[in-house]
């Protein structure tokens, strides 16, 4: 299969959405710079990811507040630029895109995300004592201790689900997304596709010519993380 042709490639990068925010861990890195190794299929389906997204068509605007807020909070992206979880979620849902299981006594990934979003909802509204709240409309604080709740509830019934399998089905999705991302890749330090080039060094703490050190490896990733 031919690879992609650097035409190609400066067509894709005038269509790069900028940003992807300073990397300090693995500075000067940039997975897409290894984009001229790929073969085409691998390149349009990365590239892709960093174009403008399309508009949502799962949720409606109630939901797509408060998954914006719960992606925040999963993610810890508080500011821009964000990996669009967001639109990237609501397409795998309009696209019925799921992980091809789902938990017995759970909801079709399409109606869990709706009831759950909905029950973020009704948590804010008993918790400010107010039916005109939502939970994007509390502070970061207040919905970081709804979720907290949700997250330490495991097995206990949630809005008529188990709370440890909503609490799967909301990290599964949000870090399929941003994983899949190439702006995560450059804050990991990830290569990005081996395909079809391969990797040549394959030992512990070992790099490739194109891989970057990490400039602080003692550092645990998320101490520090504003949650």
């Amino acid at each position: 299969m031919s690879r992609v042709t650097r035409r190609e490639l400066r067509a894709a990068e005038r269509a790069r959405v900028p940003g992807g925010g300073r990397n300090e861990r693995f500075p000067g890195f940039d997975v897409i710079q290894e984009a001229h190794t790929w073969d085409a299929t691998t390149s349009g389906v990365v590239l892709e990811r960093l174009g403008l997204q399309p508009d949502l068509r799962f949720f409606d605007p109630a939901e797509e507040a408060a998954a914006a807020a719960l992606f925040d909070h999963l993610l810890a992206q508080w500011e821009e630029p964000r990996v669009p979880v967001l639109q990237m979620v609501d397409a795998r849902l309009a696209e019925a895109q799921t992980d091809g299981w789902r938990y017995e006594d759970m909801p079709e990934d399409g109606e869990a995300w709706r009831r759950s979003l909905a029950g973020l909802d009704q948590d804010a509204r008993e918790a400010a004592g107010d039916e005109g709240v939502c939970f994007a409309n509390l502070s970061r604080e207040e919905q970081a201790d709804i979720i907290r709740t949700v997250q330490g509830l495991d097995s206990k019934p949630w809005h008529g689900m188990p709370a440890g399998h909503v609490w799967s089905l909301w990290t599964r999705y949000a870090c399929t997304a941003f994983y899949s991302h190439p702006w995560a890749w450059n804050e990991i330090g990830f290569g990005g596709p081996a395909y079809p080039r391969g990797y040549m060094r394959m030992g512990v703490d070992m790099r490739e010519p194109w891989e970057v050190p990490d400039r602080h490896p003692e550092e645990d990733p998320e101490a520090g993380i504003q949650r």
